[in-house]
Formats: C-alpha cells, sequence, structure tokens
C-alpha cells in the first residue's frame, strides 16, 4: 500500500467518492487498495453468495468488497472483502456507502495482507461493538480462521482445516460449509 498526503476523515470521504479505485484511511493517510487473484475473487463470490442465498427473507444484509466499513472508535475506514449487517444498518450519512454497524467481516488472506488483517486491522474492528464474527479465510490451503466476541474484550479463535467443515455463525444464523468456500479454488 503507498501512502497518499494526510487527509481529515471528511476530506477522505469527499476525495474517495470522487475515485475510480478503493482506498483505506487509517491514522490520516490514504492507502489504494490492490487488485485481487483470480483464488481471492472465487473465494469472495462464493462465500458471498451462500451467505446470500442463507440471508434471503431475513433482517439481514451482505455486502461483498465494495462497502466501505467506519471504525468510529479508531476513525479508519476499509472496505472488508464481505461485509454482513443484521436488523438496521446504520450507515454515516446519506450517501449510504459506509456502514457503521457490522455484525460479521471476513478478510480473505493473501500474500500482502495476511499479518495486517490478522493483526493491525483486527485490532481495528475489535473496537466495533456491533461485531460478533471475524473470519479470515486462506486462499492458498484449506483453513479458516473463526473469531467469536465471547465478551466485550475476548475473543475465542476456532480453526477450521478440511473442506467437510462447517462454521456455525450463531449472529446471522447461517452456516458456511469450507467445500462451498473453496468451490474451482482447490482440488477436492
Amino acid at each position: 500500500m503507498n501512502a497518499q498526503p494526510k487527509l481529515q476523515p471528511q476530506e477522505y470521504l469527499v476525495w474517495e467518492r470522487q475515485q475510480e479505485t478503493r482506498h483505506e484511511y487509517v491514522n490520516g493517510e490514504i492507502y489504494a487498495m490492490t487488485g485481487a487473484s483470480r483464488k481471492h475473487n472465487l473465494i469472495c463470490l462464493n462465500t458471498a453468495s451462500s451467505f446470500h442465498t442463507q440471508l434471503r427473507g431475513r433482517p439481514c444484509e451482505v455486502y461483498n468488497n465494495d462497502m466501505r466499513v467506519k471504525v468510529d472508535e479508531t476513525g479508519m475506514y476499509t472496505y472488508p472483502d464481505i461485509v454482513a449487517v443484521c436488523n438496521d444498518p446504520a450507515f454515516e450519512d446519506a450517501k449510504v456507502d459506509t456502514l457503521l454497524n457490522p455484525t460479521l467481516i471476513i478478510e480473505v488472506l493473501s500474500d500482502s495482507t495476511e499479518d495486517y488483517d490478522r493483526g493491525g486491522k483486527f485490532l481495528h474492528y475489535r473496537s466495533l461493538p456491533s461485531l460478533q464474527d471475524y473470519l479470515l479465510i486462506a486462499q492458498h490451503e484449506c483453513r479458516v480462521e473463526h473469531y467469536t466476541r465471547q465478551a466485550e474484550d475476548r475473543w475465542l479463535l476456532t480453526e477450521y482445516k478440511h473442506l467437510q467443515d462447517k462454521i456455525s455463525l450463531a449472529s446471522v444464523t447461517c452456516e458456511l460449509v469450507l467445500q462451498d468456500v473453496y468451490e474451482r479454488v482447490l482440488a477436492a
């Protein structure tokens, strides 16, 4: 990620809404978001499709990589690979393009973002009071790390490593089957 000149949050939003590519805003700095690999795109589409099907007719919405999320406490603006919200989504303003209350966030790991997604970014995400589940999906092997909020400052990690594994997500009342996540990505 290449740093751009520092802007205030509202300056960033005005600027970002005029851009053709996406940019993350962290600690006053703007970082260009890079393109994704074939595997990354397939995993995102497979996963979002599974949630979309399961959430039909329910008071939940799922967004795929273009819904900006703001972490109020830290001021970070970012674009998770997949985000879901149940009940009433809250947005920063009338543009309805910056979600404030995600229930579930999913990031697909890449070589360039893996450390950040596990560390600094998750540190930001943990301060979202609405966030109940955080998934990290590997793209080069069958592995999903599922962090579930247990209490305000406690998270439980469960790791899944088999295509037959099913992840139960109580916060959105859905089940994610790894075989579906990795369809056309990993050999069965």
